[in-house]
C-alpha cells in the first residue's frame, strides 16, 4: 500500500502549483517592499505548507490481549482426552500422529482452548465460534477503553481482522452495537489474511490515519480469529497440524494521530511495510484452505512452508533493510549483495544485522519451525527469539494477534524503556509478509490486564 507513482506526481504537482501562485500573491501584494522581505515571507508561506501537507505522526496509545479463564486451558491430557472422545477419528492414525505433532510443537500446558472443546457435546457451531469472538473481543476492548480513557464515542474508524469467521452482520457491526458508536464511525472487516493480518491491519490504520486529516483521529483495531470453525476432524496430515498449535488470543488496540496524546502513548509506528508473494504458485499454495478427498475443509500447511517462509522472508528484508539500518551496517550489507553477483563471489549475501537497527524483535510465533527459520535466516541468537518462544509455549499460535502478546512478555519483563527501536514481523497465507517498526515514546508501567502477569515469573524457561 504505498503511495503509486501517480499520487506522488500528483502531490508534486499540488506542491509546484502552491509554490507559484504563492510566490504571484506575495509579489503582487509586496509589489513596495524589498526582495529580502519578499524572500522571507516566501520562506514562511514554503514552511507552513510543509508542516502543513507533511504526513502526520501515528502512535500506539495501547493496547490489551484477552486471557481467557483458567479453566479454558487445553493441557495436552485434556486434548488428548477430546481427541479420544465418542471416536471422533475413525482410525487412531490421525490420533497418534497429532499426538506426535503436539509433543514436538514447543506449546506447553497453559494455552487455551475454544469454548466448545468445553461443552457437553463438544461440536463446533455457529454458537459456539459466536461466544469465542464475543468473550475475546469485549474483555480485550473493554480494558483497552479504560487504560485509554478514550470513549467509544470518540472512535473515528474501527478495523477488524478475523481470517476465517465471517458472520453476517459483521464483526465491525457487532462492535458498533455493542459499544453504541457514533453513525458516521468508518469500519472495515479484514478477512483470509492469515497470521499477518494483525500487522497488516496496523498498517491500514497507519495509512488511513496518517492521510486522513484531523477529523478522523482513533482508530481501534480488532485482531483475532475463530479456533471454532477452523477445527478439522479429516485423516489428511496436513491439514491436522492446525488442530495441535493454534489456540484462542485476541488483541485490540487504539491507534491515533491526535498530538496531544503523544504524553500518553506508548509507541510511535515510524515505518511499515508489507510485501506480497502470491504470484509464485508455491508461495500462494503454502498454507492453503481447501476440501480433502472426503469433502471436509481445513487448511493444509504443506511440507513447502518453512522454506517459502525462509526465501519471502530474505525478498521482503531487502526493502526493510535500506529502511532501518544504519549506514555502516547497511554499507556492509549492500557490499555482501554486489558480492554475491559478480563472477567467483559468494554463494549467498550475508544476512543484515537487524540488531544493529533495534532494540527488540517480535519474531512471528507461527510454530517451532517457523521461529526456528526466521532465527536461521536471520542469524539471531536465543536471546532474539526468546519472546517468541516462550509466547509459543505458553499461548501457543493465536494467529493474527500473535506478536501483541510477544510484545506484553516484553513488558513483563521490564525489558522496554523509552527510546528503544521494536521490529514486529509476521507471515500469512498468500504469501504475505508484513513489518512495524515502533519507538517507544514512554517508559512502560505495569498493567494489571498483561496476560503474562500470572506466569512471567516461569520465564524464560531452560528447555524448550
Amino acid at each position: 500500500m504505498e503511495l503509486s507513482s501517480f499520487s506522488i506526481h500528483r502531490r508534486i504537482q499540488i506542491v509546484i502549483l502552491t509554490l507559484l501562485t504563492a510566490a504571484f500573491l506575495l509579489r503582487f501584494l509586496t509589489a513596495n517592499l524589498p526582495l529580502t522581505a519578499v524572500t522571507t515571507l516566501a520562506a514562511i508561506v514554503v514552511i507552513l505548507f510543509h508542516l502543513r501537507s507533511r504526513p502526520y505522526p501515528v502512535y500506539l496509545i495501547n493496547y490489551s490481549c484477552f486471557q481467557p479463564p483458567p479453566d479454558r486451558k487445553c493441557t495436552f491430557d485434556l486434548a488428548n482426552d477430546f481427541l479420544l472422545r465418542d471416536g471422533r477419528f475413525m482410525t487412531p492414525e490421525p490420533v497418534t500422529f497429532m499426538q506426535n505433532i503436539y509433543s514436538k510443537s514447543g506449546l506447553g500446558n497453559d494455552t487455551y482452548g475454544p469454548p466448545f472443546m468445553f461443552e457437553e457435546n463438544q461440536t463446533p457451531s455457529l454458537k459456539s465460534a459466536l461466544q469465542e469472538a464475543e468473550e475475546g473481543i469485549f474483555s480485550a476492548v473493554d480494558s483497552l477503553l479504560a487504560k485509554t480513557k478514550i470513549s467509544p464515542e470518540e472512535i473515528d474508524v474501527v478495523i477488524v481482522t478475523c481470517g476465517s469467521f465471517s458472520p453476517s452482520p459483521s464483526i465491525s457491526s457487532l462492535i458498533v452495537n455493542k459499544y453504541n458508536m457514533k453513525p458516521d464511525v468508518k469500519t472495515y472487516n479484514l478477512s483470509g489474511m492469515g497470521c499477518s493480518s494483525g500487522v497488516l491491519t496496523i498498517d491500514m490504520a497507519y495509512r488511513i490515519l496518517r492521510g486522513g486529516g484531523r477529523k478522523i483521529k482513533n482508530a481501534l483495531v480488532v485482531i483475532t480469529e475463530s479456533i471454532t470453525l477452523n477445527w478439522y476432524e479429516g485423516e489428511e496430515r496436513s491439514m491436522l497440524v492446525t488442530n495441535c498449535i493454534f489456540r484462542v488470543g485476541c488483541a485490540v488496540a487504539m491507534i491515533t494521530n491526535n498530538p496531544s496524546r503523544r504524553s500518553t502513548a506508548k509507541m510511535e509506528l515510524t515505518h511499515s511495510l508489507r510485501t506480497h508473494h502470491g504470484a509464485d504458485d508455491s508461495a500462494y499454495r503454502a498454507a492453503f484452505q481447501e476440501e480433502d478427498n472426503k469433502g471436509i475443509t481445513g487448511v493444509s500447511l504443506t511440507k513447502d512452508l518453512i522454506r517459502v517462509a525462509g526465501v519471502n522472508l530474505r525478498q521482503h528484508i531487502k526493502i526493510l533493510a535500506p529502511r532501518v539500518l544504519p549506514l555502516s551496517e547497511l554499507v556492509r550489507y549492500v557490499y555482501s549483495v554486489v558480492s554475491t553477483a559478480m563472477p567467483g563471489g559468494e554463494l549467498k549475501p550475508l544476512a543484515p544485522d537487524f540488531t544493529t537497527a533495534f532494540d527488540h524483535i517480535c519474531v512471528h510465533t507461527g510454530g517451532k519451525a517457523v521461529i526456528e527459520q526466521v532465527g536461521r535466516v536471520l542469524k539471531f541468537g536465543d536471546s532474539v527469539t526468546e519472546p517468541a518462544r516462550m509466547t509459543l509455549n505458553r499461548f501457543g499460535n493465536t494467529s493474527s494477534s500473535l506478536v501483541f502478546y510477544e510484545l506484553a512478555y516484553f513488558e513483563a519483563k521490564n525489558r522496554v524503556k523509552k527510546g528503544d527501536k521494536m521490529w514486529m514481523i509476521a507471515f500469512g497465507t498468500g504469501f504475505k509478509v508484513g513489518s512495524l517498526v515502533w519507538k517507544w515514546v514512554l517508559d512502560p508501567e505495569p498493567e494489571s490486564d498483561n496476560p503474562w502477569n500470572d506466569s512471567i515469573h516461569n520465564y524464560p524457561l531452560k528447555v524448550w
